[in-house]
This record gives C-alpha cells, sequence and structure tokens, in this order.
C-alpha cells in the first residue's frame, strides 16, 4: 500500500466514524516530514503506543539519534497488511479468488455478491474494504 492509498483508506474511514486502533504489528508511515518512504512498525522494543487524552500517541524508543521522539496518531497514515483489510471487511467478506490468464489478478468477492478485483491482492482487498465503507 502506498500513501495514497493509504489517504484514501483513512478518508474513508473518517467518513464511516472509524477510525485505526494502533497495535503491535502495525505498519504506518509519517507524511510529510519528509519520510513518506520509510515505513515504520509498532513494536514494543521501538515504537510504543501510549494513549493520551487527544488519541493514540506513537512514541518511538531509542531513537536517539533521531529528531522524532513521538507523533500523535492522528498524524501516521495506516498502511494494513492483507490480513488487516481483510478483517475490516468483517461478515462482508466472501472469499478471495485467483484469476485465470496471463495476467492473472485476485477478486474479492463480499458477501452481497460484488467484486473487487486488482491484479494485487492487497489492492484487491483494498478497493472492498473502500467499496464497503462508501456503501
Amino acid at each position: 500500500m502506498d500513501i495514497a492509498d493509504a489517504r484514501r483508506l483513512k478518508a474513508a474511514m473518517d467518513a464511516a466514524g472509524r477510525s485505526w486502533q494502533p497495535r503491535s504489528g502495525d505498519r504506518f508511515a509519517v507524511p510529510d516530514r519528509d519520510l513518506d518512504d520509510q515505513v515504520f512498525v509498532v513494536s514494543e522494543m521501538t515504537i510504543d503506543i501510549e494513549q493520551a487524552t487527544g488519541g493514540a500517541i506513537m512514541k518511538f524508543n531509542g531513537t536517539t539519534e533521531w529528531a522524532l521522539d513521538s507523533i500523535a496518531a492522528a498524524e501516521v497514515l495506516w498502511l494494513p497488511r492483507e490480513d488487516q483489510l481483510r478483517e475490516l471487511l468483517g461478515v462482508r467478506f466472501g472469499r478471495l479468488e485467483a484469476l485465470p490468464g496471463p495476467v492473472g489478478g485476485f477478486a474479492v468477492v463480499l458477501s452481497d455478491g460484488s467484486r473487487h478485483v486488482h491484479v494485487d491482492a492487497e489492492r484487491a482487498y483494498l478497493l472492498a474494504v473502500l467499496g464497503a465503507l462508501a456503501a
């Protein structure tokens, strides 16, 4: 997932009244700070989540060489994995189909029969999540 996709997902989740709840193993990016190409992973050893009054804070532990100690979770972009996108679909998820042919690809089929197709399975899941959130 790239920054543009993560922004689309965040906007769709915000519009649906849903938010990312950071947990260990989650990937995220810190946009607009010359770090767009860096992917960070929440890990109790290096990046911890602290609940604060205004929301979750991502705390960077052991990064004395870096000027960023912490950042509000609302300022980062979640880069969910395929399994996390499937989890967002919940009971709407029907199945993942591998598509035949020279290009191949994948179709995420939802319980309502809608199909979301892409050559990359993670992107197919993202399209399905975006469609489900918009519904």
